[in-house]
């Protein structure tokens, strides 16, 4: 099993930068696809995208495509969503998941943290 703890969040103007990482603990991260998820305020959880546990990652949320990269480094259990260009629709709460690379559940879940974008 393995938990996950978001940090990183925050205020910031439009067009600034936001660093986010998805810290593990209790089991490798190297183990699990790690995803990247949001929920903006009064709507539903989108999907922005995951890292496999080889490495690389996709991005599937077209709104953020340019602006948003996802990288793992596996040595500090850590995966980072860097997010660049940020416009207020991106403001919402940014959670990461894990699931074994056997499983299509997001299994684990941490707790989230609070991206606001002001105008």
């Amino acid at each position: 099993q393995v938990q996950l703890v978001e940090s990183g969040g925050g205020l910031v103007q439009a067009g600034g930068s936001l660093r986010l990482s998805c810290a593990a603990s209790g089991r490798p991260v190297s183990s699990y696809y790690i995803g990247w998820f949001r929920q903006p305020p009064g709507k539903e959880r989108e999907f922005v995208g995951h890292t496999g546990w080889r490495g690389g990652s996709t991005l599937y949320l077209e709104s953020v495509k340019g602006r948003f990269t996802i990288s793992r480094d596996n040595a500090n259990n850590t995966v980072y969503l860097q997010m660049n260009s940020l416009k207020p629709e991106d403001t919402a709460v940014y959670s990461c998941a894990a699931r074994l690379a056997s499983t299509t559940a997001w299994n684990y879940w941490g707790q989230g943290t609070q991206v606001t974008v002001s105008s």
